[in-house]
């Protein structure tokens, strides 16, 4: 499994703390270091089975200045969306693991941690 962090941020230490502590065999890609692409946001949305204004931190400034919460929420807007969040990766939840059966989850709690653990 991959779980993408920012080492910064306290629900992505304190999901690598769990990983660790269940022996958990994964790989750490930091998303400001080393930026998705669009087409692995696609996938990872794919995954999760969300949209990208679904993983978006709309509250960071970077949002504020894209003025997203105004953006439409539909079919027609979904590119724009994640060409910002790959524009801007500060904007993408975190943290996301992708277990190893395909699924991905928004690991922003310990049971979203599990589960992930559990596929």
């Amino acid at each position: 499994m991959e779980i993408w962090i920012n080492p910064a941020c306290s629900k992505c230490r304190s999901a690598l703390t769990l990983l660790d502590a269940e022996g958990a065999d994964y790989t750490v890609r930091r998303y400001l270091e080393d930026v998705p692409s669009e087409d692995e946001i696609r996938a990872v949305l794919d995954r999760l089975g969300l949209e990208p204004w679904d993983i978006t931190r709309t509250q960071e400034a970077a949002a504020k200045e894209l003025g997203l919460k105004g953006w439409p929420r539909d079919d027609t807007a979904r590119d724009r969306w994640i060409t910002a969040l790959a524009g801007h990766p500060k904007l993408i939840q975190r943290p996301i693991i992708t277990a190893d059966d395909g699924t991905a989850v928004v690991a922003r709690t310990d049971e979203a941690v599990r589960d992930a653990l559990s596929r």
